[in-house]
């Protein structure tokens, strides 16, 4: 029981931190462009594939 004492404010720490971590985000604007990503991913020019080495680029 002795550890409840110690894992209650530990974990209620980590929770105040945790929300502070989402307010920061909030103001820094993180989450102002949720159409972005989904226009990205259907751009032809983001996709999986390497850019092909030019031969003077290779060392």
């Amino acid at each position: 029981m002795e550890v409840l004492a110690i894992l209650i404010p530990v974990s209620l720490f980590l929770g105040l931190v945790g929300l502070g971590a989402f307010v920061w985000t909030l103001r820094k604007g993180q989450y102002d462009d949720p159409e972005g990503d989904s226009r990205r991913i259907l751009d032809p020019r983001y996709d999986d594939k390497p850019m092909p080495v030019k031969d003077d680029q290779r060392g």
